[in-house]
């Protein structure tokens, strides 16, 4: 909160006040009061930047180049794990996913992945990886022209370029879900084990497990930071993409929790859509995934502005940087 204020008062606070405003009455304003004013005056903002660069139609079609990228990544993971010496991590994954996604499009994603993986060969999973891995790079080329709108960038990197960074960020992405999963698994084993061999009793061991889940959802923060500097073309500074990038993720995990308990408890997706329902529901969390990362990138741009001293975007450029 104090960064916000800090941010507020920096750069949308020295914008001058709209005509006939009491300048008197407005220095007197009691500190909740100007940042209540100043958080409005930055939720209306964000509101008619989200609109002017249409972030819900590209979160539309993220969500569709998403949905064709799933399974492609989905399988070049399959590859990964299958290098590793742990049983069960690809189950242990989709059991992770089962928690995130709605039931039905869970029940999907599950289905559809065990009728690939029983109809192919491990021959032709390994030699299949760099074609999944192809595949699925589409769906990070979809979400690096959605930022470089988001970012006010030229892109200026040729095809192979942009094909190589979204390449690059989809293995790096790959390799933090793994990592994730490795240490969520072995720290269920590794706790217990430290906490007898040290004597420290069971409330290590259940601190330990607690503290797994804030060090993943830190990780998920990083993982995002990392697309919203490496992606687009331009970016301002790493500091200042941390309240967006924090703001994406807590959003993620509220509405991907919010559409798991409405679809459970009052959707009736597959008695509308049919047995398309698991498509339409997991389109639709794709969906609010891209809206989420969208809003956050916006969020970035316009503390960066503020602070830079530009009211508002000019010419649609990322602050301190040329067109060209």
């Amino acid at each position: 909160m104090r960064l916000f204020a800090k941010i507020f008062a920096g750069g949308l606070a020295a914008e001058p006040l709209p005509a006939g405003s009491d300048r008197s009455a407005a220095a007197h304003d009691g500190g909740t009061r100007r940042c209540g004013r100043l958080a409005r005056q930055f939720g209306a903002r964000l509101w008619e930047r989200v609109g002017a660069d249409e972030v819900s139609t590209r979160a539309a079609a993220l969500a569709y180049y998403f949905i064709f990228a799933l399974f492609p990544a989905l399988l070049f993971l399959t590859a990964l794990l299958g290098l590793l010496p742990v049983p069960g991590l690809m189950e242990r994954l989709l059991g992770y996913v089962t928690r995130v996604l709605p039931p039905e499009s869970a029940a999907l994603v599950r289905r559809t992945l065990g009728q690939t993986l029983a109809g192919a060969s491990t021959s032709l999973l390994s030699l299949g990886a760099l074609g999944a891995l192809w595949a699925a790079a589409a769906g990070m080329v979809a979400l690096i022209d959605a930022l470089n709108v988001a970012h006010g960038a030229v892109e200026a990197r040729s095809w192979w370029a942009r094909r190589l960074v979204a390449l690059i960020l989809t293995v790096g992405l790959a390799l933090f879900v793994l990592t994730a999963l490795v240490s969520v698994i072995s720290g269920e084993r590794v706790g217990p084990e430290v906490a007898g061999a040290l004597g420290l009793g069971r409330a290590f061991t259940l601190a330990w497990g607690l503290l797994r889940w804030p060090l993943v959802v830190g990780g998920l923060l990083a993982a995002v930071l990392l697309v919203y500097h490496s992606a687009p073309a331009a970016s301002p500074p790493v500091h200042w993409l941390v309240p967006g990038s924090a703001c994406a993720v807590a959003a993620w995990l509220l509405t991907s929790s919010a559409l798991r308990v409405y679809v459970a408890h009052f959707g009736s997706y597959d008695a509308t859509y049919g047995s398309i329902g698991g498509v339409i529901v997991l389109m639709l969390w794709f969906y609010l995934s891209g809206l989420s990362l969208l809003v956050g990138a916006e969020i970035n741009m316009l503390l960066w502005e503020a602070q830079a001293g530009h009211p508002s975007r000019p010419a649609g450029l990322v602050p301190g940087r040329r067109r060209g």
